[in-house]
């Protein structure tokens, strides 16, 4: 796959990606607001664990955040199961030095219209932290509307959390 945006891609990780990746995930800032199972310290051998498991994904749920000489981030999709397999989960990030650019919005808009575009999905949710405002911005930006606020949904490094609760519907769907 490859999407442009900007002067920016999104596409396949490749295993030249690791050591790239490795560097802007090695930040406790990012994994601050991402899930426990995304690994802090991240190292090399992390980078290239998550890129083995993404290409032998089917479907490839995992794509890099690039500009033409170095991937910065990941953005993926969990297709949902069952009742739920006409829904996905978005989720991604990218590396400080990037913050604050727009960059994530732009990815955001673009591989959502690519996941309507190419699978069955009437709805996109994602999940953010009320301590990262910044993302729930990003996604609001991106055409998402905020649906619900699950109070005290997470723990994170020992402080309960809610959760805000984002959706986007497939273009033209009443819902």
């Amino acid at each position: 796959m490859l999407l442009e945006f900007s002067k920016y891609y999104i596409r396949d990780l490749t295993p030249t990606d690791a050591a790239a990746m490795a560097r802007h995930a090695d930040n406790p800032r990012i994994a601050d607001v991402l899930r426990d199972l995304f690994p802090s310290p991240y190292a090399l051998s992390d980078a290239e664990e998550f890129i083995a498991k993404t290409l032998g994904a089917d479907p490839v749920t995992a794509f890099a955040i690039a500009t033409d000489k170095e991937v910065f981030g990941v953005i993926g999709f969990i297709p949902g199961q069952d009742i739920y397999r006409h829904s996905a989960e978005v989720g991604y990030w990218i590396g400080e030095e990037y913050w604050g650019r727009g960059i994530m919005t732009g990815a955001i808009e673009v591989f959502t219209a690519h996941l309507f575009e190419n699978f069955d999905f009437n709805r996109l949710s994602a999940g953010v932290f009320s301590s990262n405002p910044a993302s729930a911005r990003v996604l609001e930006k991106a055409g998402f509307t905020r649906v619900a606020t699950l109070r005290a949904h997470v723990t994170k490094n020992g402080e309960v959390l809610d959760e805000l609760l984002y959706s986007k519907l497939r273009p033209g769907l009443v819902g």
